[in-house]
């Protein structure tokens, strides 16, 4: 079986996940869950309590999380993919399955803009976000859910337009800004138009990233009112402090944190956020493949930076990378519920952090081992190649 090509199960599956020592929810509003137990049914969570008060009778799939703690799997909301595992970015192969070791169970596609030869004429922009969205539909690598597909906007588009890739199946917008479009007007026309077809949409922030982008102000990113605001800690060069003030309580949409931008601008953005009662509106990516390279654990970063020097306790950090992205994003992973996908990853603390636990560990700006990533309630990887190593690991004890 090439790890390309997830496991696909013959038939209905229950997966049992039982001993969790710490279950972190996802959701702000009560990141920590009183709950040991876990039940998963053909991909769905069925039940979420105390072992004796669920049925786990009939399990095709037991994991004894031997006291580690389980979260959502986490959420990049801001990749560039082009063709399958390769980025010509950096030339470099298995880039996604790298990040399922890092914890991250599902992508987003913020547009495919280093495909080599992009096509910037409206016939070809079309065809290359629907060949995307076919691409990745049918590709999961290791079972990573990658949402590609993500035109990036140019003039002379039209209604007809978007209304035409939404039919076909396209979701997203890519950046804003790394076309032609690079005026607030038109990209509010044309983000208006993306939304009216239910797609969701991202802006391009700060200074210019590749040939051909440019730099997108506060002016531009209100105006264009995309449903996120990416990389507001700019990607890489941010915007001056008092712009992203202005961007954070001149509008209420995603206020999107990455790994390849300004750390400081990063944390600014943070206090802000905190100081509007709005750290929901926070949400993580890497923006990786770029010209800094692939960080497979760019999003454990993120929330080990964020609690650490951002001074979020560890619980709520997590949240920024799973639940809070669900929301803005409209996905039906990135929260432990009822009815949401069986998506999970196990960690513990690092061996030998200064941490006792966990949250203690990320706390103090270690990231924590991974001992297992779980996708529509399959187990994908086990212990991480990639993060240090966990103190605590689970197991499968029945399959």
């Amino acid at each position: 079986m090439s790890h390309d090509e997830p496991k696909s199960a013959a038939g209905p599956t229950k997966l049992v996940i039982r001993n969790i020592g710490l279950l972190l929810s996802g959701a702000l509003e009560k990141p920590i869950l009183d709950a040991d137990t876990i039940v998963a049914e053909n991909g769905k969570i069925t039940a979420i309590g105390r072992a004796k008060d669920v049925d786990t009778e009939g399990a095709t799939t037991i994991v004894d999380a031997n006291g580690t703690a389980v979260a959502p799997g986490l959420i990049d909301s801001h990749v560039h993919p082009v063709a399958g595992e390769w980025t010509p970015r950096q030339n470099q192969i298995g880039w996604i399955d790298s990040f399922l070791h890092g914890g991250v169970t599902t992508m987003i596609s913020a547009g495919e803009v280093h495909m080599p030869g992009r096509p910037k004429d409206i016939v070809g922009v079309k065809a290359m976000a629907i060949f995307a969205q076919r691409a990745f539909d049918n590709l999961r690598p290791g079972g990573v859910k990658v949402h590609a597909g993500a035109p990036v906007i140019e003039h002379g588009m039209t209604e007809e337009d978007f209304k035409e890739m939404a039919t076909a199946g396209v979701r997203w917008l890519g950046e804003v800004g790394l076309g032609s479009v690079k005026d607030g007007p038109t990209a509010r026309k044309m983000v208006a138009w993306a939304r009216k077809y239910g797609m969701n949409s991202t802006i391009h922030t700060g200074g210019p990233s590749i040939p051909g982008s440019g730099l997108i102000d506060a002016d531009v990113v209100l105006e264009a009112d995309t449903d996120i605001v990416g990389h507001i800690n700019g990607g890489h060069t941010a915007l001056p402090d008092g712009q992203i003030r202005c961007i954070c309580e001149g509008c209420k949409r995603g206020l999107e944190l990455v790994h390849n931008g300004n750390e400081r601008a990063a944390l600014y953005t943070l206090r802000t956020a905190r100081e509007m009662g709005d750290l929901n509106r926070v949400i993580l990516g890497t923006d990786a493949p770029a010209g800094s390279g692939v960080q497979p654990l760019g999003i454990l970063r993120m929330v080990s930076m964020l609690s650490s020097l951002g001074e979020v306790p560890a619980e709520v950090a997590f949240c920024f990378a799973t639940g809070n992205t669900a929301r803005m994003r409209t996905l039906d992973c990135g929260i432990i519920e009822t009815d949401r996908s069986a998506d999970f990853v196990f960690m513990d603390k690092a061996q030998h952090s200064a941490g006792k636990n966990i949250l203690e560990c990320v706390q103090l700006g270690d990231l924590p081992g991974v001992g297992m990533t779980i996708i529509d309630g399959i187990v994908r990887t086990q212990r991480s190649r990639n993060t240090p190593p966990a103190a605590k690991v689970p197991e499968i004890v029945a399959h």
